[in-house]
């Protein structure tokens, strides 16, 4: 009877143990996924709602919006640039709706990567549109943190998910 109980036992301890490593592996992906921000239709300084605009009444991302899904994309062919050092580059639009220079920062948050990097003129006046590269160090998931000059109410956070698909586009930009 014994060595019947131990195998029961055995058996119970392993399915036990397997159930723990696969709520594990499960929590491991939950993790690792990127909750990237969906737009909210807000575009700064103004009144009507524009579709793909994520903002505040100080700034917003735009007017273009976040990209599609939350997701951009560095594939051959497509928009964006791999810098030498192998960042990815790609334009983003803002639109300020208080006076101010344009500060981004920003970081990632699923692995280790150099801070994200901003590359933007002071050519486009102290309100309205502002063109801009933002440098993503590495692909993966990033928060990004904007704000115009030191008015807190400017003050942008979004998250978006950073992909490479084979060497990335063919042009090639170093800021």
């Amino acid at each position: 009877m014994a060595p019947r109980m131990f195998v029961v036992a055995l058996v119970w301890v392993i399915g036990v143990g397997n159930s723990f490593v696969s709520a594990r592996q499960r929590q491991q992906a939950v993790d690792t996924t990127c909750h990237v921000t969906v737009p909210n239709g807000i575009m700064a300084g103004q009144s009507e709602r524009h579709e793909g605009s994520y903002g505040n009444v100080g700034l917003s991302v735009g007017p273009f919006g976040l990209w599609p899904n939350g997701t951009v994309v560095f594939r051959p062919g497509g928009p964006g640039f791999v810098t030498r050092d192998g960042s990815l580059v790609m334009k983003f639009g803002w639109t300020r709706g208080v006076p101010g220079k344009l500060k981004v920062t920003g970081h990632r948050l699923d692995g280790a990567a150099a801070p994200l990097r901003l590359d933007a003129n002071d050519g486009y006046g102290e309100i309205g549109f502002q063109a801009s590269y933002l440098i993503f160090p590495t692909p993966g998931c990033w928060e990004v943190v904007a704000q115009v000059g030191e008015v807190e109410d400017s003050k942008l956070t979004f998250v978006t998910k950073v992909e490479k698909v084979g060497e990335g586009p063919a042009g090639r930009l170093d800021p």
